[in-house]
């Protein structure tokens, strides 16, 4: 794999990544979501995220769009954000702008620290980048948002790798949080 060059190849890395998830984790079918609603597509986006080419372009998409933010840790609620979280933190520490990753459970650790959240530092006062890697209503990175909110950070911005187009755009509205998606379902639907 050639290392990317952006600005300039930043049209051909968007669409080699979007050929990496519809390759390796869009299929259409009959599919029963979490939720108990059924769709007519799935979105399994673990293994374009863990492959060597799709976790460093996404990583090099991610940092592109945070670029212009004041950002200091990206991290978000196992195992959407998990995948991407380090490759984007390491990417950006070579590019001489580190943001730090962190990660939140689903329920707090059992034993031990008993953390819900786990960093490398202290998040309070610091501001965020909440990464979901599919978004449909929103629900699951807003309790990554409520977590870190509730440790004091401050969040700039949720950012899906690709949205399903079902309700996440007006739950960050209404909540008066930036949202942002890199691809839509929608574009998969078309392709």
């Amino acid at each position: 794999m050639e290392p990317l060059r952006f600005p300039e190849d930043k049209i051909s890395a968007r669409a080699k990544a979007f050929k990496i998830i519809k390759e390796k984790s869009f299929s259409l079918g009959d599919y029963v979501l979490a939720s108990g609603k059924r769709s007519k597509y799935y979105l399994d986006m673990k293994p374009a995220m863990l492959s060597p080419e799709g976790s460093t372009i996404l990583a090099e998409l991610i940092l592109e769009r945070i670029d212009n933010l004041d950002v200091h840790y990206i991290g978000g609620l196992e195992m959407g954000a998990v995948p991407l979280i380090a490759p984007v933190s390491m990417l950006s520490c070579q590019r001489r702008k580190p943001v730090a990753s962190f990660s939140v459970r689903k329920h707090v650790k059992d034993h031990c620290t008993m953390k819900l959240i786990e960093t490398a530092g202290d998040l309070r006062g610091e501001n965020v980048v909440i990464l979901e890697d599919v978004t449909t209503s929103g629900e699951s990175a807003m309790l990554a948002v409520k977590a870190v909110k509730a440790v004091g950070a401050n969040v700039v911005l949720v950012l899906s790798i690709v949205d399903r187009e079902e309700g996440a755009a007006k739950l960050y509205a209404k909540a008066d949080i930036p949202f942002d998606r890199l691809f839509a379902t929608s574009d998969f639907m078309a392709a």
